[in-house]
């Protein structure tokens, strides 16, 4: 089996807005889902990201979630069409996510993470590939894959570059959820300001952005990127990270565990690990 046709996106899960001052905002829209993502809201990613990379008036992006979430991470029915599919569709899949990840992470302008709720699974590799992230107090963050039989395997590299090994073997094997401020000291979030200044917090990352020279921040980020050399998501090593990951998502996606995982999950029955 192969994954669904895209002909026909729904271009409102991911609504774009360039203000006059050129800062994007790219807003994950699917409330009623908290927002999580499939292969059509992936691909609706990709496009803007491509697309705004391109645009010389744009000056910064902000990444956000609508209603209460940022992003609750795969929708569960992706999750089951995902689990129909044989290893070679499971490859390909996951590689429009790798390169949803790497778009947003080498976006040329500065990028804002702006997390109005949970941001659990993939979504925490969301806010990795952010160069700033905000944070409202209230929110909280997983990498829940393991609860599952999964594995992080598309954005453990982002992941890794942002926090570090230590923390990211800890999160990532305990799936343990974790508070804003947590994140504040893994590394994973720059700010965490009460739910009502969130806005307030966003407009001062405005502010700053727009007060720096355009040119001196596009090779700033040219520069940390060159200079990173032994980073997983380096220019030299990209490509078999990204072969690697690939490979062990589908891999670990057709396994008698993850199919058992992904059942238990989504019949609600309990996976045969639990105790």
């Amino acid at each position: 089996m192969t994954p669904s046709s895209l002909s026909t996106l729904p271009e409102h899960w991911v609504t774009c807005h360039l203000s006059s001052s050129g800062i994007a905002t790219l807003t994950l829209n699917r409330p009623d889902k908290h927002n999580a993502f499939d292969e059509q809201l992936i691909q609706l990613f990709i496009t803007q990201l491509k697309k705004l990379s391109l645009d010389k008036n744009v000056r910064g992006l902000i990444v956000t979630g609508a209603g209460k979430s940022f992003s609750a991470g795969a929708d569960l029915a992706w999750m089951q069409r995902m689990a129909d599919y044989d290893e070679a569709a499971n490859i390909a899949d996951a590689q429009q996510l790798a390169l949803l990840m790497q778009r947003l992470d080498e976006f040329p302008k500065p990028t804002l993470a702006l997390v109005n709720g949970a941001a659990f699974g993939g979504a925490v590799g969301l806010v990795a590939c952010c160069d700033s992230v905000i944070s409202a107090d209230h929110a909280s963050f997983c990498l829940s894959e393991v609860r599952i039989g999964l594995i992080p395997a598309v954005i453990s590299p982002f992941v890794v570059n942002k926090i570090g090994v230590s923390w990211s073997r800890h999160l990532m094997t305990s799936a343990k959820a974790f508070t804003a401020s947590q994140g504040l000291a893994y590394g994973l979030v720059h700010e965490v300001v009460p739910t009502d200044e969130l806005n307030n917090a966003k407009e001062q990352w405005i502010l700053t952005t727009l007060n720096n020279s355009p040119e001196a921040v596009v090779q700033i980020k040219m520069l940390l990127k060159g200079i990173n050399k032994h980073s997983p998501i380096a220019k030299e090593n990209l490509a078999s990270t990204t072969s690697h990951t690939t490979k062990a998502i589908a891999k670990t996606r057709v396994s008698t565990t993850g199919q058992a995982g992904l059942k238990a999950f989504l019949t609600k029955t309990t996976a045969p690990w639990k105790q």
